[in-house]
């Protein structure tokens, strides 16, 4: 793994890690070095527009806000960088996330967010997307991608060599 963080992993709050660790080990699996944060812009706005301000320096390309509830990470990041932040969603609530996902999806304009599903598969897509948006300046990493893909589609294939066979 890369030694220097090039993604800004960032959760609300601790109990947000079960939702995150899948993508946090994908990332560690690409090579992909990232600075794992909670940062609550609520209980701690300031720390939370320090890192913001101070994320382009600290030699971030993406950063990746995973957050429940309000889930107001993405939006505050986007708001104060202009590095690429993916937004994931954490069903943390009653309303299983959708107060999440509609709170990080729905920007104003200027101010993108690119929004993932939400939960573990998004945390997931999000490692990826920041690994494609990475490897657009990398090509080995890009080839780690590429593989990636091909492991996946293999995995499909087993899947379907293995299933049940229907008898004639």
């Amino acid at each position: 793994m890369s030694d220097k963080p090039l993604v800004g992993f960032l959760i609300g709050s601790k109990s947000d890690l079960k939702y995150v660790e899948k993508g946090l080990r994908l990332l560690e699996n690409f090579g992909v070095g990232y600075d794992f944060q909670v940062i609550s812009v609520h209980r701690a706005p300031d720390r939370a527009s320090r890192y913001a301000l101070g994320a382009e320096s600290a030699g971030l390309k993406v950063i990746i806000a995973a957050a429940g509830a309000a889930a107001h990470i993405a939006g505050a990041m986007a708001s104060q960088t202009t590095l690429p932040v993916i937004g994931v969603p954490i069903p943390s609530t009653e309303l299983r996330g959708l107060d999440s996902l509609l709170s990080t999806v729905q920007m104003p304009s200027g101010v993108p967010v690119a929004t993932m599903a939400i939960g573990e598969a998004g945390a997931v897509n999000a490692a990826i997307l920041a690994t494609e948006i990475l490897a657009l300046g990398d090509p080995a990493l890009a080839d780690k991608l590429r593989r990636y893909r091909k492991q996946l589609a293999e995995r499909v294939q087993r899947d379907s060599a293995s299933g049940p066979r229907q008898e004639k």
